[in-house]
């Protein structure tokens, strides 16, 4: 545990949720644990005992990547955990392959609605696309124009067209939208929606006050910091500013909420997480700042300055996404000028005095 982790409080302390299975975190709301074939290595997923139309079971938040792994032990979450109930829902807090990637198969597996934001619904169909939706070409001269241009890398990102579509190969044709604000009923008591956004287009948390309890999906994790970058298909977007002025809104929420997280583990202590987030956003912008004033630095330029270690390509394209959200943040604050150089490279320098 580090230093900052050591300042909130985990009330399960070491305990998961077993493989295949649930362990139930509070009344009516059990948590299901999968694993993912990446640096990050799992997802967590909630089952919420509900009701709808009359009939008595349980609702769905978020889904895992679209594998067979995971199929499998859903199956076994429903022969042991359901109660001999249905699902009677879907939820999914938003739109990236770990949270939508097998909500297709989970609501034609149960007859069952998909619930989630219009603007993630729609960017995951656009995704599912494939060459037409988004990345390969257009990734990769995005990144390019932010100095990520060398033969090999552009090659490497091109092949990347069917990354999203391999992990979420389709999307229910049909879903309920949520909206900030909007109250949900699930199992008798009202959950709040709460939307965010910088890490996507439109994220929605879940608030609970008669459990005080915060669903708060990849906005709110205890460990690692939540990816806030700036991608292709909003090329000009000011993610981190964003993002830091929703996480600002669970505030309003009390201290000793227990935040369940899409990675990590069940924590309290949120109001101080957020504090810890945002001194460490403006710590690395301090960093990007110092090395943009020594000379103009493009995003590419800023890599080792934010994360200094040896990355594969698809952590790369990740690190690029929050290089550019930290230089947009200071270029929209007029801290630093953009220029777009004779080579097609923009890059952030100190802005001219008059």
């Amino acid at each position: 545990m580090n230093e900052l982790e050591m300042q909130l409080h985990y009330p399960l302390g070491d305990t998961l949720a077993p493989t295949g299975g649930a362990l139930e975190v509070t009344s009516g709301v059990k948590w299901i644990r999968m694993s993912l074939p990446f640096a990050l290595n799992h997802i967590n997923l909630w089952l919420l005992r509900d009701s709808m139309d009359g009939v008595q079971g349980w609702s769905i938040v978020d889904c895992c990547i679209h594998r067979d792994e995971a199929k499998a032990q859903w199956e076994s979450v429903f022969a042991n955990e359901l109660e001999g109930l249905p699902i009677l829902r879907v939820i999914v807090t938003h739109m990236h392959p770990d949270h939508i990637g097998l909500a297709h198969w989970l609501c034609e597996r149960w007859n069952v609605r998909l619930w989630i934001s219009a603007t993630d619904y729609n960017v995951a169909r656009l995704g599912c696309l494939g060459p037409t939706g988004f990345g390969g070409d257009r990734a990769a001269e995005f990144f390019a124009s932010h100095g990520l241009n060398s033969p090999e890398a552009m090659t490497a990102i091109k092949a990347r067209t069917g990354y999203f579509p391999s992990l979420v190969p389709s999307v229910p044709p049909q879903y309920r939208r949520m909206m900030d604000g909007d109250v949900l009923t699930i199992g008798g008591r009202p959950w709040r929606c709460i939307s965010g956004y910088g890490h996507a287009p439109e994220h929605i948390a879940l608030y609970c006050a008669e459990l005080n309890v915060l669903m708060g999906g990849d906005m709110m994790l205890p460990r690692i910091s939540t990816n806030v970058s700036v991608y292709e298909q909003e090329p000009e977007s000011n993610a981190l500013a964003q993002f830091l002025g929703s996480i600002d809104k669970f505030l309003a929420l009390p201290e000793d909420t227990l935040v369940l997280p899409s990675h990590g583990k069940p924590f309290t202590g949120m109001h101080t997480r957020i504090q810890q987030l945002h001194d460490h956003h403006r710590d690395r912008l301090a960093d990007v700042m110092e090395a943009c004033s020594e000379r103009a630095c493009s995003a590419a330029d800023i890599l080792p300055v934010l994360f200094g270690r040896a990355m594969d390509m698809h952590q790369t394209t990740f690190a690029m996404g929050e290089s550019i959200a930290h230089l947009h943040a200071l270029w929209f604050a007029g801290k630093l000028q953009r220029t777009l150089d004779a080579d097609g490279v923009y890059r952030f320098g100190e802005v001219d005095l008059p």
